[in-house]
C-alpha cells in the first residue's frame, strides 16, 4: 500500500522546516580589539585559552580562578595580552568585559556567572552546557588566512572534530599562496565595481570546476 504525506498547512510545514536546520549565524571576532573573560583554568580552560590563542594570538584575556594549571602560567609568559588572577570569581570581574567563558566544574558557579553576564548584556559561553550558552566555539580549519569555522549546534562536537580533519587533509597548504596572489589582483584591478566582480569570478572558477581542489582520494 502506497503511503502519501498530507500536506494540509503549508505554512507550518514551511516553519518546522526552517527549525529542522542549524539556527546560528556564523560569526568571526577580532578578539584583540575585545576584551574576553576566562573563568576556570582547569584542563577545560586549558582548551577554551588555547584554542582562543591558536586563531587570535593578540587576543586579551583576563583568566579567573583559584588554582591555574601551570600550562596556563606558560601561555600568560608567552602571550602579552593574557592576564591571569588568582582570586574567587566576582560579578564586578564582568564590569569591563566583552565576552566571558566559563570553564569551571561547579555547577552553581557557572549559573552565576552567566546570570552576571546577562546583567551587563554580555554573550557568554558555558563549556559543555550547550543550553546555557549564547555561542559556540566551533572546530576550526586554518590555512594561513583562510579559516573556515564548523558547528552542529552543540549537538556533537566529535563530528565537528573528525570534519575538522577531513577538511585540513583534503585543503592543500597552496591555497594560502592563492589567496595572497588574489588580494594584490584584486587591488591592481581598474574599472568598476561590477567589472572587477566578474574578472575575479572568472579567475575563480577554476576552484570549484574540474581543476578546482578535490578530494584527495579522487586524486590519487
Amino acid at each position: 500500500m502506497a503511503l502519501s504525506l498530507k500536506n494540509n498547512n503549508p505554512g507550518k510545514l514551511a516553519a518546522e522546516k526552517q527549525q529542522q536546520g542549524n539556527p546560528l549565524f556564523p560569526v568571526f571576532l577580532k578578539l584583540n580589539n575585545l576584551h574576553t573573560v576566562l573563568i576556570g583554568a582547569g584542563n577545560v580552560g586549558l582548551e577554551k585559552l588555547t584554542a582562543i590563542l591558536n586563531n587570535s594570538p593578540d587576543a586579551e584575556v583576563t583568566v579567573i580562578a583559584l588554582t591555574f594549571l601551570p600550562e596556563i602560567h606558560i601561555l600568560a609568559a608567552e602571550y602579552k595580552g593574557v592576564v591571569i588572577k588568582q582570586k574567587s570569581f566576582k560579578a564586578s570581574d564582568l564590569d569591563h568585559a566583552n565576552i566571558v567563558v566559563a570553564a569551571t566544574n561547579d555547577a552553581e558557579l557557572n549559573m552565576y556567572i552567566v546570570e552576571s553576564a546577562h546583567e551587563r548584556r554580555l554573550l557568554v559561553n558555558v563549556a559543555d552546557k550547550p543550553d546555557l550558552c549564547d555561542f559556540y566555539l566551533g572546530a576550526i580549519v586554518k590555512k594561513g588566512d583562510l579559516k573556515i569555522a564548523i558547528s552542529t549546534n552543540g549537538k556533537s562536537p566529535t563530528v565537528a572534530k573528525r570534519l575538522k580533519e577531513v577538511l585540513n587533509e583534503a585543503l592543500p597548504e597552496e591555497i594560502d599562496t592563492t589567496l595572497q596572489r588574489m588580494s594584490e589582483l584584486r587591488n591592481s584591478l581598474s574599472g568598476d565595481f561590477a567589472g572587477k566582480v566578474k574578472t575575479l569570478n572568472e579567475i575563480t572558477a577554476v576552484l570549484v570546476g574540474e581543476k578546482g581542489i578535490k578530494n584527495k582520494s579522487e586524486s590519487q
